[in-house]
């Protein structure tokens, strides 16, 4: 007899182990049972609650942009000003639960899945438009007409850094990330006094 409540638990244990392992493979080629391995559950179980190796890797991801999207709105909540509100966009970008080794990995495939996959394209169109959006109004007061296109290049510079950082294979250095992402922020402004 199944014990009850049971199949949230498992479920995130499934999920992390599928982030964990293509975090120490470097690409998607895990395989379930090792995903089911790491997550302590039999094969059988993972192909029970998921289906296939694909929506489980869709179930990461979706739990990867709702871990980043609850950072960046906790860290609005903090913020008052509007270049406050853009930092903090930036922080969370690069923050401890967003930027290691296993998540990078993760959203690599991500980026390669997306070009085959419809619900892999649709949740990165939907990230690509809310990290935009964001930084578009938080921008806005300190840049007006202009804030769209210096958005777009923040956001791009973001991803740009998750790729390098990824592909590199060294430790993620978020300080690195954000005095990057600062930087381009910086000159914005400095062109939008002249």
């Amino acid at each position: 007899m199944p014990k009850v409540g049971m199949e949230p638990i498992r479920r995130k244990a499934m999920v992390q182990a599928t982030i964990e392992e293509i975090g120490r493979a470097g690409t998607l080629d895990v395989t379930v049972t090792q995903i089911a391995k790491r997550a302590g559950v039999s094969t059988a179980l993972v192909h029970h609650y998921f289906g296939s190796k694909e929506k489980i890797f869709m179930a990461a991801m979706r739990h990867v942009l709702s871990v980043y999207g609850a950072e960046v709105r906790g860290a609005l909540l903090m913020s008052d000003t509007p270049q406050q509100r853009v930092e903090a966009i930036v922080r969370a970008s690069f923050s401890t639960n967003n930027f290691k080794k296993e998540v990078l990995s993760a959203w690599l495939n991500f980026y390669v899945a997306a070009q085959t996959l419809p619900e892999a394209q649709r949740l990165l169109r939907v990230y690509q438009r809310r990290i935009v959006s964001n930084l578009t109004s938080c921008l806005r007061p300190l840049m007006g007409a202009r804030a769209p296109s210096v958005a777009r290049r923040l956001a791009a510079l973001i991803d740009g850094i998750y790729l390098r950082m990824g592909l590199g294979g060294e430790e993620p250095n978020a300080n690195t990330a954000v005095t990057m992402v600062l930087e381009l922020l910086e000159l914005e402004q400095e062109r939008q006094l002249h």
